[in-house]
């Protein structure tokens, strides 16, 4: 009963996480650009560091992240018409890796530069409190209605390439402020495991939407589910075991269809 009452909200967090974050993955994975959303959450993460460097207090770091959230979005929903000049990808590659080198330089020059970089990548969900679940089932219920209510819209710029620099600017935004959120609580490496690997998953089954969401979302929550009780049973750093446990699942079926096939 102890271990239920102290999980119950970590994973209600990973639930939101989860539900959302596979959302965004299917249409990533679409466009073909994976590591997007690293870049992007990299991005907000410097501007996290500077709020640290600046001395700035949780509601000033959440200005700062809301800033570059905005910028990035902006820059990201250009990567049609940069894809015209280089490849997509080493420019989405540039973008993190530059993120990365900044947000080291900025935290090297704080008192604890390099537990607020740990910070940052690893997050810590299983401190998650019921205040701030409730502030992430607000925001993605709202980011989630928007989505469905302009659904043809969005699925038109990933899957038929087919909409305006504007829909494309609201789809990013949209995507930065959930990272916003989820990024301060799960840390950078859980949300890109989040993001692609239940996506990637589904896609093993099959190519429709709704399908792959399922699959996704199913997966997804059982690996959450188990990790969460490893964690707290053996005190391990919950990020790194989520990871593991969705990459192995992702391996064993990946294994299984290439065997079946052949």
């Amino acid at each position: 009963m102890e271990a239920i009452n102290f999980l119950i909200y970590p994973f209600l967090g990973c639930v939101l996480l989860i539900a959302i974050h596979t959302y965004f993955g299917i249409h990533i994975l679409e466009r073909g650009v994976i590591f997007l959303d690293l870049s992007m959450a990299q991005f907000i993460a410097l501007g996290i560091s500077i709020s640290f460097f600046m001395g700035n207090e949780a509601s000033g770091r959440y200005l700062y992240s809301i800033i570059f959230a905005i910028i990035g979005a902006a820059i990201l929903s250009l990567s049609r018409h940069i894809a015209q000049f280089v490849n997509i990808e080493a420019f989405i590659g540039v973008f993190y890796i530059f993120s990365l080198a900044a947000s080291i330089l900025v935290l090297d020059r704080t008192p604890h530069g390099l537990e607020e970089l740990k910070a940052i990548l690893n997050g810590n969900i299983i401190w998650v409190t019921q205040g701030e679940v409730l502030k992430m089932l607000v925001l993605y219920s709202c980011i989630g209605l928007i989505h469905f209510i302009f659904r043809k819209k969005f699925f038109a710029l990933s899957y038929e390439g087919k909409g305006s620099y504007l829909w494309e600017f609201f789809f990013f935004l949209s995507f930065a402020f959930v990272l916003v959120s989820s990024v301060s609580i799960a840390g950078i490496l859980q949300v890109f495991s989040f993001l692609v690997i239940p996506a990637l998953i589904g896609r093993l089954f099959s190519k429709k939407p709704f399908k792959v969401l399922v699959i996704a979302w199913a997966v997804g929550l059982a690996a959450s589910g188990f990790g969460l009780i490893v964690s707290y049973k053996m005190d391990l750093p919950t990020a790194p075991l989520f990871i593991a446990f969705l990459s192995v699942i992702f391996f064993v079926f990946l294994t299984l269809k290439a065997w079946r096939t052949r």
